[in-house]
This record gives structure tokens, C-alpha cells and sequence, in this order.
């Protein structure tokens, strides 16, 4: 069996140390640009004439909540589409728009739905987290919850994925703020992520209520609000983990060197100081180091531009050789990569899905069957189904 493990119960303290240091310090997976085709799977589109579908949600009646990034949420249910009113506004500029979407844990007692939004101008703006009440097929009394600071400026790297944690907090991803020669407050936007006192680069830990969850995960006192995990550049995947009881996720280099993390509370993830990634405009790596002490390593690298958005965890039963491994879409590559673990999330290899188009958000539905949104301006709505 592929995930089986030998389990040897009378370690010695010393050898468990060493084993540890040697995992810590061990290299990331390298996915190879072509690998094993992932066999047994026929996708079947649902629905096409989304306008650049970001994310997607189920509700307790089996409807589908799409956001679209101009700002229209729509709602699948029964093989029809209809558009629902009053959802937040956001701010419609480059990468920015209406992005993630999540019903609160409760919704069945709160109707509340939580959604990711750039807000501000295009010379001032921010990730936010807003919500809302769905009354029937509308939504009611949006607001915005918390929103990131500083102010940038620019279309460029919200970040934007939303996850909830069994207490009920959630995690919230913002971007460094965008590539060279982009600044904010006076500083390179990607150095923002080396930054605790600032939410860019980070990955933020809310209440249901925008407030900062308690307790803090970085004792600096001058460390930002709800401040989480800091070094990052940009995630678009993320995804609670409830076999291993963690947080996965994918996040955007530069040309090269995108990477999937294992997220650890107060850890820094190296962007920019540590990093496989190569500049978009010069033959040269962004960092001086691949890895570096007291910064956590990924344990997924691609060496080719994969650019990942969307990222989950199967746990169903339709697919029963997936349980336990992530899926992560790809937009450049235009692909989904199946990333094999085992029971404690190291990694054994990698199968691949071509799609045929940008791949921008992959969800399990809850008949156990995979759901794709496609980024196109005709963007996807695909069922993945055991051939």
C-alpha cells in the first residue's frame, strides 16, 4: 500500500531529535513539469459563461455559491444560475475584485457569508474581509470586517483565500503588495512580507468578527494585528486539513519557484530572503538562499512556472486513492497537480490533470466529487467524476 508507515515505538530522545532536525532540514519536493498522467477521472463541464470565476462554496441545501472577480456572486443549484444582489462591493483593478467566499460554520443558524474584496482606490487600496446575510436569494446588511494595512497602490498580488479552523477563527491571505519596482510606505512591496508590523505578506488570524483571534501567534508587541505567519508572497490556495489537523498552502514566486507550505502559527516562510524563485526581468535568483535558519522550508517547489490558485485536501470516498492528498490547480500551467502524501503529510509524488485552461479555484463537493472553476473571460464550471 502507498501510504502505509513503519511505526517503531521505542525511539531514544536522541534519535527522535535527530530525525526531526533531519526532516526539518530536508529539501522540497520537486515536481517534474511532466509527470504521471492521473488516470480514471472524466471532467464534465456544468456550466460555461462564468466571467473570471474566482471561488466557490456550497451551502447546506446543496446550492453553489461562484464569486465572479467584476463582482457578481452567483448561485448553482439544481443545473440553473441565478445572480444574487447586495454582496459587498469591491474594487474592480487588475488582480483585484471580489474574490474568496465562505458561509460561516453556523450559517445554518447566522445566514452569514464571509467573502475577500480589494477596497480604496487604484492608488490606495487593500485586501478586506467583508460579510453579509443571505435572506433567500439576496444578500443583506454587507459590511467590511477588517481591512489590510498599509494602503498600496496598484493592481497586484491581493492574496485573498479564506479558511476556517475548527474553533470557528479564520485564516485570511494577503500579498506583499506587488512586484519591482512597486513600493509601499517607501519600502520594495515585497520586502513588506519581512515586515511583522504590516499585514502584507502574511497569512492573518481573525475572529467571525474581522477582530484579531487570541492569542497573538508572534509575541512582538509591534507585530500587526492578528498577525498569523509572515514571508509570504502571494497564496491563492489554501485549505484546512482534517485528517492531520493543519493548514496547507500554495502561494505565487515570481518566475519560478511557486511552493505549497505547511503552516506552523508564528513561523516566518522566507519570501523574500529565502526562495527558489528567479526575477521576471533579470537572469537571476530574488534571493541569495534557497533556505534559511529560523525560516520554515516548503515541502512543494516547482522549478516551472506552475502559478497555483485553489488548493484542498481530499477526504471523500468517489476518489478512494486520493484520500488524504492535495489538489492544486494550476493557471499558467493549466492543470491540476494531485501532490501524494502520507499519513503525516510527507510527500511520496505527484500525478497531473491537464485541463486545457487556467485552472483558478478546485473544491471537494459534498458528494465527494471534485468542483473546478476556470479563469477565463467564458470561465468553467467543471464536475470531476470516477470514469
Amino acid at each position: 500500500m502507498r501510504k502505509n508507515i513503519l511505526i517503531v515505538p521505542f525511539l531514544t530522545v536522541p534519535l527522535i531529535i535527530f530525525l526531526a532536525t533531519v526532516q526539518a532540514g530536508a529539501e522540497p519536493y520537486f515536481p517534474p513539469e511532466k509527470a504521471r498522467p492521473l488516470e480514471g477521472v472524466r471532467a464534465v463541464t456544468l456550466r460555461t459563461g462564468l466571467d473570471h470565476p474566482w471561488s466557490m462554496a456550497w451551502l447546506p441545501d446543496g446550492g453553489l455559491l461562484i464569486t465572479e472577480r467584476p463582482g457578481r456572486v452567483r448561485l448553482f443549484k439544481g443545473g440553473g444560475m441565478t445572480t444574487l444582489p447586495g454582496a459587498p462591493v469591491p474594487l474592480v483593478h487588475g488582480q483585484g475584485g471580489l474574490l474568496d467566499i465562505a458561509p460561516h460554520p453556523d450559517f445554518k443558524d447566522n445566514h452569514l457569508v464571509y467573502f475577500t474584496l480589494a477596497t480604496g482606490t487604484e492608488s490606495a487600496n487593500h485586501t478586506s474581509l467583508a460579510r453579509a446575510r443571505l435572506d433567500g436569494e439576496r444578500f443583506r446588511d454587507a459590511q467590511v470586517l477588517f481591512t489590510a494595512s498599509p494602503a498600496k497602490s496598484g493592481g497586484q498580488h491581493f492574496g485573498s483565500r479564506l479558511a476556517w479552523l475548527p474553533d470557528k477563527t479564520l485564516v485570511l491571505s494577503v500579498g506583499d503588495g506587488g512586484n519591482p519596482p512597486q513600493r509601499v510606505d517607501g519600502m520594495l512591496a515585497r520586502d513588506q512580507a519581512q515586515n511583522p508590523a504590516t499585514h502584507q505578506g502574511k497569512l492573518i488570524h481573525l475572529k467571525d468578527d474581522g477582530t484579531p483571534a487570541q492569542p497573538p501567534a508572534f509575541a512582538d508587541p509591534a507585530a500587526a494585528p492578528g498577525l498569523y505567519t509572515m514571508g509570504h508572497r502571494n497564496i491563492q490556495g489554501m485549505a484546512y486539513d482534517p485528517l492531520r489537523d493543519t493548514l496547507w498552502v500554495s502561494e505565487h514566486a515570481a518566475r519560478t519557484g511557486d511552493e505549497i507550505n505547511r503552516i506552523k502559527p508564528g513561523r516566518n516562510y522566507g519570501w523574500p530572503k529565502a526562495s527558489w524563485s528567479k526575477e521576471y526581468t533579470l537572469p537571476m535568483d530574488v534571493a541569495a538562499h534557497h533556505s534559511l535558519p529560523g525560516m520554515a522550508d516548503p515541502i512543494v517547489v516547482w522549478k516551472w512556472r506552475f502559478a497555483p490558485s485553489g488548493l484542498m485536501v481530499y477526504t471523500g470516498d468517489a476518489f478512494p486513492a486520493f484520500k488524504g492528498d492535495l489538489l492544486a490547480g494550476g493557471l499558467r500551467s493549466e492543470t491540476i497537480r494531485l501532490i501524494e502524501l502520507d499519513r503525516n503529510g510527507a510527500v511520496l509524488g505527484d500525478r497531473d490533470l491537464p485541463m486545457g485552461q487556467r485552472v483558478r479555484d478546485i473544491r471537494q463537493g459534498p458528494d465527494g466529487l471534485i468542483y473546478v472553476l476556470t479563469d477565463e473571460d467564458d470561465g468553467r464550471l467543471i464536475r470531476l467524476e470516477p470514469r
